[in-house]
This record gives C-alpha cells, structure tokens and sequence, in this order.
C-alpha cells in the first residue's frame, strides 16, 4: 500500500495551527498587559489629591493634571480594546487552523481505514484461495 499522499499538507497544517497558537498567547499576554496599565493609571488617577488649594493657580494646575492623566487613561482603555480585538482575531485564527488540520486529519485516518479494509480484503482472498486450494487437492486425493 503506499503512504498518505497528504502527509506533507497534515504537517504543514500543524504548523500553522501551532503558529496560530503561539501568536493567540501573544496576543493575550499583550491584552492582559494592556488591561494592567489601565488599572495602574486607573489608581494613579485615584491616588491623586483632589484640587483643594484656596490658589487659583494651584487649583488649575491640580486639574490640568488631572485632566492629562485623564486623557492617557482614555488612550490606554482604547488600546487594551484594540488589544482585546486583536485576541478575538486570533481565536478565530486559531478555530480555522484547527479545523484545517482536523480535516486533513480525517482524511488521514480515512486513508489509513480504506488501506486496512484493503489489507483485510486481500488476507481474506489469500485465506479463500488457500481453503479453496485445500479443498481442491482434497478431491483429488478421492
């Protein structure tokens, strides 16, 4: 019998899903370090005194800062969306490898169950011939 003709396509398909994999964990360890900025600036923000100096210039600049940490806040809950977006991806990614590769699977194992009732077929036809055979030289015998 001769070998699986996509064996060669099977590997590269675990190739991919394994690259798949890899850049999923990527993407999480990026989402989560993402989501971890967020809440530091979220407690820096937190931490910060509140605006009660009687001087008007104190008190502006105590805002302005405010209102600046406010706005890198606002970019970094952007990027740990984008981040999180980008984990979604490559879920998906990920979900079509898989499926990729189980297909060819299939296909493989398909192969290899047709070659074994192919086997069994012939073993079965060498056993017929060989009782056939027997059977024969016993009438001659007679």
């Amino acid at each position: 019998m001769r070998g699986f003709r996509l064996a060669t396509v099977l590997r590269a398909r675990y190739a991919q899903e394994n690259s798949a994999r890899g850049k999923l964990l990527r993407a999480r360890q990026e989402a989560e370090e993402a989501a971890e900025r967020v809440r530091r600036m979220n407690a820096a923000i937190d931490a910060r005194p509140k605006p009660d100096s009687p001087s008007g210039l104190a008190f502006a600049a105590t805002m302005w800062a405010r209102q600046a940490m406010a706005g890198e806040l606002s970019m970094a809950v952007t990027a740990a969306a984008e981040a999180e977006a980008v984990v979604d991806e490559r879920v998906t990614d990920l979900t079509a490898a898989a499926t990729r590769h189980r297909i060819v699977e299939k296909l493989r194992d398909r192969h290899a169950e047709a070659e074994r009732a192919a086997e069994d077929a012939a073993a079965q036809l060498e056993l017929d011939d060989l009782a056939a055979s027997r059977h024969r030289g016993g009438d001659d015998a007679s």
